[in-house]
């Protein structure tokens, strides 16, 4: 049964195993590397399954699952809680709920977003913890500050220079998704293209380390560690195939 209860702990063997051999490749410890199993469109049992095999870092993409996960494991789990990362798109309208639920918010693609959420968490008295999400391949599919260009990453900076002021939210560092290619060599300028301009923005923006690169997905991610991610998004390799 891939991906089911009996696969889980394989599945979860080989994916940490490919980290390992990564980081090896690259002279970086696993230590460094963070693994989101990402749970969207799993079940709970799934869920609870991972957890077992000590998952910590769990990944949806929508509030209104993020929301119901939640609601049926927070006190299930509540001796060991996972760190619950938001890493598909947030509307402004869902920005309220994403500020209570998330644990991490890894899509902060605009400004106007970035102030809803500064606003929302100060309203329950917390310091969310945020990535900015950019687009660096240009696709117009993609959600994101533009950032493709030198010109582009140079109005970037003018524009989220507001955001160290922002006394609720804690900038952590950069998130991307890279294009859907079938080698996943052709994503690698992508990966290499975040960690410069995490790089740029350590010297421009010094208010925050920007420590975090959130790249790097179940068909890259070794790729994606090579060039410095300290946070992938695995949800294929450790679950199966995605059931909707």
């Amino acid at each position: 049964m891939p991906g089911g209860a009996m696969g889980l702990g394989e599945n979860l063997c080989q994916v940490e195993e490919r980290v390992s051999q990564a980081c090896a490749r690259c002279g970086r410890s696993p230590d460094e590397v963070t693994l989101i199993a990402v749970s969207k469109t799993r079940s709970v049992a799934q869920v609870r399954e991972a957890h077992r095999l000590g998952l910590r870092d769990l990944g949806e993409n929508r509030v209104e699952e993020l929301e119901e996960k939640r609601a049926a494991l927070d006190d299930l789990l509540a001796d060991d809680p996972p760190r619950w990362h938001l890493i598909g798109h947030v509307q402004s309208r869902k920005a309220r709920q994403a500020a209570v639920l998330a644990d991490l918010v890894h899509s902060v693609d605009s400004m106007r977003l970035a102030r809803r959420l500064d606003r929302c968490a100060g309203e329950v008295d917390r310091v969310l913890p945020v990535l900015l999400e950019l687009n660096v391949s240009g696709e117009e599919s993609k959600y994101g500050f533009a950032a493709e260009t030198d010109e582009q990453v140079d109005a970037l900076v003018e524009e989220i220079r507001d955001l160290g002021s922002m006394a609720h939210l804690n900038v952590l560092g950069l998130m991307t998704m890279a294009p859907i290619v079938e080698d996943p060599e052709m994503a690698r300028p992508v990966f290499v293209r975040l960690r410069a301009i995490r790089d740029e923005l350590r010297a421009r923006c010094p208010w925050t380390l920007w420590s975090e690169l959130s790249m790097g997905m179940t068909d890259d991610f070794s790729v994606a560690i090579e060039e410095g991610a300290t946070m992938i998004r695995v949800g294929r390799a450790i679950f199966g195939p995605a059931t909707y």
